[in-house]
């Protein structure tokens, strides 16, 4: 019946029935292009391409990738993706503006290194011959391993925020073994007096079959002499320096007898010696920082997840010989007042996992933050989970926790450490704020024994170690 209508108009009207046929198709004829072209337009907004080449855009998760130099030479260019990068080239983007009499107009830039634009094929630096590198940009066509890992362990500024200034903290901190003796040490320097000066204090934890001594010794430095010269630092007879992979750490330090006293001005120190530790490219984790509301901030970073140790220290007329151990090194800042911060350590059945997660004041950061845990192998990363969650069990007694759970989940870990503290040892950070109110934080160090269970990429995993954690609370 419908058949047998469109029959008879087209008969009665053909002149009008073949213009709207000719319209129909010219409309669908339209549409049928512009979504083909609609299609290439987005292809094209995807295309790496626009962001400077390539066939990979690495970018960081808030936006600027601020390790750059590191991702450069020690990820791309290590196992297991070493030899599989053809040209790798860093690229930054900003505003310009063109003033023009009384007009302004904003530009889009982008700089780059020109030599490796060029070799990712982008067309306008090929064509512009003017267009070549300069002396500073052979820190990234040539990344040196010793200025990379001394660019990610400088110390930072202390921000300007008068009402956090009193709870600023930034340290170095390292651990190792060998066979049945570790070591924790810890050089911290809290915030800036009125003079310039910032209180600071070693401290060393040593484990020897199972038996805990404390060491340590404090001063005062020049905080603007810190600044320029760090990771290099001095706290009395104590130092670090870093020399080209090598961290050489020297130690003159004092027992302490309690919670309030040590062994200073009784003679000689009661340990001296040199103990070193050798970072390896690609052994890293890249120094990354967290922000917050009213100015707070909190970074991290592992120049040395493993590396080799070596040296002695004489310990009370002992040496002991630590050539040949394995060793760890990481670094923290920011403002630590309501902050609590948990972190942990270890290695075994040859990898070394670390794992942390910061929760900030509640004026700072109105949602919990993700943990972290990273596995690295002989050969590179392993694994690596922000899925983490970190339970504590406290003492009744002294307040300190003493069980600890950690759950990491992801592709490519699925793991579960129960770590049994053992022989925490608090270390008081004091300062003043812009309200004169007195601001007190500990830093708890302790040593762990862990239990690990699950399986890190194609491994499966069951063992028990030593490790160490840390956490961080205001009083």
């Amino acid at each position: 019946m419908t058949v047998r209508v469109a029959l008879r108009s087209l008969a009665a009207r053909p002149v009008r029935s073949a213009v709207l046929a000719c319209g129909f198709g010219f409309g669908i004829g339209v549409m049928a292009g512009l979504l083909g072209i609609g299609e290439v337009i987005l292809e094209q907004a995807r295309s790496p391409d626009l962001a400077g080449g390539g066939d990979v855009v690495v970018s960081g998760a808030a936006g600027r990738v601020t390790s750059a130099r590191f991702v450069m030479s020690s990820v791309l260019d290590a196992p297991p993706l070493e030899g599989r990068t053809a040209a790798v080239s860093p690229s930054t983007g900003t505003k310009l503006y063109l003033v023009d009499g009384g007009s302004v107009i904003p530009v889009d830039a982008r700089g780059g290194i020109p030599s490796l634009e060029r070799a990712l094929g982008d067309p306008e630096t090929s064509g512009i011959e003017a267009w070549t590198d300069g002396p500073v940009d052979l820190d990234w066509t040539e990344p040196d391993p010793a200025g990379v890992l001394r660019a990610m362990d400088l110390f930072h500024p202390i921000p300007d925020v008068p009402e956090r200034a009193g709870s600023w903290a930034e340290w170095l901190y390292f651990n190792g073994r060998k066979h049945d003796v570790r070591f924790y040490l810890s050089f911290i320097f809290g915030p800036e007096d009125e003079k310039g000066r910032r209180t600071s204090r070693v401290r060393l934890q040593l484990d020897r079959g199972g038996r805990m001594t404390n060491y340590s010794d404090t001063t005062e430095v020049v905080a603007a002499e810190l600044l320029a010269t760090a990771p290099d630092v001095e706290i009395e007879g104590s130092s670090v320096r870093l020399e080209g992979l090598r961290y050489r750490v020297n130690l003159a330090l004092y027992r302490e007898l309690d919670g309030s006293r040590s062994s200073r001005g009784q003679g000689r120190p009661d340990v001296t010696g040199e103990i070193f530790l050798d970072a390896v490219p690609g052994r890293s984790l890249p120094p990354f920082q967290v922000r917050g509301a009213g100015g707070w901030v909190s970074g991290y970073v592992v120049p040395v997840l493993s590396g080799s140790i070596g040296g002695t220290l004489e310990v009370e007329g002992e040496a002991i010989d630590f050539d040949g151990g394995t060793g760890y090194h990481d670094h923290n800042w920011g403002f630590w007042e309501g902050v609590t911060w948990q972190w942990g350590q270890v290695a075994g059945e040859g990898l070394s996992f670390v794992f942390g997660r910061i929760n900030p004041p509640a004026d700072a950061v109105d949602h919990h933050l993700p943990g972290f845990m990273m596995v690295l192998g002989d050969d590179g990363p392993v694994g690596f989970s922000t899925n983490v969650r970190i339970a504590e069990k406290f003492d009744p007694e002294t307040g300190l926790p003493h069980r600890i759970t950690v759950l990491a989940d992801s592709s490519t870990v699925d793991l579960k450490m129960a770590l049994t503290i053992e022989d925490p040892v608090s270390t008081r950070i004091e300062g003043g704020s812009s309200s004169d109110e007195h601001v007190a934080l500990d830093f708890l160090q302790m040593r762990a024994a862990y239990r690990v269970t699950g399986h890190a990429g194609d491994q499966d995993l069951d063992f028990t170690a030593k490790g160490a954690a840390e956490t961080f609370r205001g009083r």
